[in-house]
């Protein structure tokens, strides 16, 4: 597709795709937040709760990569 090898789309998807679906997974948090009037404690609650997922799926390709070398 585009000059571009099957890996190549593949190593693009799994980055930046994932980064994008996270990043608008944070949107949709801090939506929720918004229209259940939450305030800066429930937002932060929501965040922290809901985001904690978000940083243990990041931390995990982190330490594989350190484990892993590369």
């Amino acid at each position: 597709m585009f000059g571009f090898t099957e890996e190549q789309v593949a190593w693009f998807g799994l980055t930046f795709g994932v980064a994008a679906f996270m990043l608008y997974m944070v949107f949709i948090i801090l939506q929720l937040a918004r229209e259940s009037k939450a305030g800066r404690l429930g937002t932060f609650v929501l965040l922290l709760t809901l985001g904690f997922g978000l940083l243990g799926f990041s931390a995990k390709g982190v330490i594989k990569a350190f484990i892993g070398g590369g």
